[in-house]
């Protein structure tokens, strides 16, 4: 059997004071820079839907809410026996666990609040934030391929992967593919929807395309990927792939329903 040993990269990134800085908290700087500048490029040929005090503010309800929403997504959706036993376990972030769609929850709640503050139509900025989005899941999927973790499921195909933490067997690089999927090819199929006026003219069409299409490939790739705890619904589908259901149907909802003039 073919396999790829994992490389041997150290998952800390560099230290500041004797603080460790892992990879996995540099994708998510990173993520949030290169989407913030793209993002207000985006803006300034849609004439400026978020204010400069709103873009001001942007970073600050983002961040809150990706963190505040995937640890609670993390805990709630996956590790809801041991909050039980463990109620402060919530405020383990560095010992890890964070959730997608818990954060996906949290940034709609910021977006929420962050156009309630500065008077502007809510699917009019998620549009332009979901847009920039797979900038930030594609650095997440490599750092998560650098720390070792979220590995696929044992695999004979030429690329498996041997995991350091994972046994002796290879395993598909269930990670690279979610970072090839959710992150470049999202980010190509958003552009393209950007760049057609009627697609622009009409919010939450493209907020409608990133969870259509986040979930289709979050669900695809869940079929290669090691099941997180606490593993499979009713023995059929991951907890993952049951949160892309109503990602998927509102998805479409928002894509196909009728549209609105943002005017």
């Amino acid at each position: 059997m073919i396999a790829i040993l994992f490389p041997n990269i150290n998952p800390v990134a560099f230290r500041i004071f004797n603080f460790d800085i892992y990879w996995y908290s540099f994708a998510y700087i990173f993520g949030v820079a290169i989407g913030y500048v793209l993002l207000k490029y985006l803006n300034a040929k849609e004439k400026n839907i978020f204010s400069e005090k709103a873009l001001d503010d942007l970073i600050f309800f983002i961040v809150i809410g990706i963190i505040v929403g995937a640890r609670l997504g993390s805990v709630l959706f996956f590790d809801y026996e041991k909050l039980i036993e463990r109620p402060l376990m919530i405020f383990e972030i560095r010992k890890g666990g964070l959730s997608f769609h818990g954060g996906v929850l949290g940034v709609i709640v910021a977006i929420y609040f962050l156009c309630r503050k500065h008077k502007m139509k809510f699917f009019a900025a998620s549009d332009l934030i979901a847009c920039v989005t797979p900038i930030g899941l594609f650095l997440g999927r490599i750092a998560n391929f650098v720390n070792g973790e979220l590995w696929g499921r044992v695999t004979d195909v030429p690329w498996g992967v041997v995991f350091p933490h994972a046994g002796m067997l290879p395993r598909h690089p269930s990670q690279i593919y979610e970072a090839a999927l959710e992150g470049i090819l999202l980010f190509v199929i958003l552009m393209y929807f950007h760049s057609k006026p009627n697609w622009r003219r009409n919010p939450g069409r493209l907020s409608g395309a990133f969870l259509f299409f986040y979930g289709c490939f979050r669900f695809a790739v869940e079929f290669v990927r090691e099941p997180d705890y606490p593993g499979y619904v009713l023995n059929i589908v991951t907890v993952a792939q049951l949160l892309c259901v109503p990602m998927i149907g509102f998805g479409v909802y928002l894509m196909f329903r009728k549209p609105v003039d943002r005017s």
